[in-house]
């Protein structure tokens, strides 16, 4: 089954997110851009095998590898076989840029993606978003367009911070949500991880952006803003609660990430 899928822009252009266009080849034609292609591009491969050059350098895309390629890069590929199915994905809008920043796609790079299912359900969304409401059908795949994007991070980020990595920080998150009340020191998240502090602070920057004990505050601030919200529990009594070890403490940090004082949230 092969489509392309090239909807009419209309006010969905003001989105901070929208589908450009979404296609599958069965059969990848030889595509050369010299220039470059007018918008962000996603491409990932099912079946078959093909050529990607960039910048003179040639790249052997297998099954369940993906490449992006930001605006206006120049670039080439090719099928190596009778069979080599490309899934594209081109979106656009005023927020696209930032996100893809975030997500770590502001310059060309090629990707082992794993097991692709709920990948191909967010694409297969696209789709059936566009054929299926003409009127309004863009306007649904923008929502679905943020869904894929988000899977297709994920996958990206757990393969290239690996398995191992990645259940290291699952380890250590459900670690700091199940004793956030305790006191929570490096050793004791070294222990249930098997991994050195060194190595896991990096795997926090890399997967969550944030160092550990940081993460820890994060949880503990969380917590309390549910207490202040739904409790009246003085300020003092939910730093104890949360694990703080003085409410001068908790209040700085409250006002560090939150903008506002616990009393001032409490009353907002």
């Amino acid at each position: 089954m092969a489509f392309y899928d090239f909807p009419i822009i209309g006010t969905e252009s003001e989105l901070p997110l929208y589908l450009v266009n979404v296609g599958l080849h069965e059969r990848q034609n030889h595509i050369i851009r010299e220039e470059g292609f007018s918008y962000p591009q996603i491409l990932y491969c099912t079946k078959g095998s093909g050529t990607l050059i960039l910048e003179g350098r040639h790249y052997s895309i297998q099954p369940y590898m993906a490449f992006f390629l930001p605006t206006g890069y120049p670039h080439e590929y090719w099928a190596e076989e009778d069979i080599w199915d490309i899934h594209w994905v081109v979106p656009s809008g005023f927020a696209i840029n930032e996100l893809l920043k975030h997500f770590g796609l502001n310059k060309p790079r090629i990707f082992e993606l794993g097991d692709t299912r709920t990948l191909d359900h967010h694409f297969r969304k696209l789709h059936d978003a566009l054929i299926g409401d003409r009127f309004f059908g863009n306007y649904r795949a923008a929502g679905f367009l943020y869904d894929f994007l988000i899977e297709f991070y994920r996958l990206t980020s757990q393969v290239n911070t690996g398995i191992t990595a990645h259940s290291a920080v699952i380890r250590a998150m459900d670690y700091i949500h199940t004793h956030y009340r305790e006191e929570i020191t490096m050793e004791d998240l070294c222990a249930c991880t098997g991994v050195s502090k060194q190595h896991l602070c990096r795997l926090f920057q890399t997967t969550l952006h944030s160092r550990p004990m940081e993460y820890i505050a994060k949880c503990r601030i969380q917590a309390a803003k549910e207490l202040l919200s739904n409790t009246l529990t003085s300020v003092e009594e939910i730093a104890e609660e949360t694990g703080f070890c003085t409410s001068s403490y908790f209040c700085k940090l409250f006002k560090r990430y939150e903008g506002m004082t616990p009393t001032q949230f409490r009353k907002g």
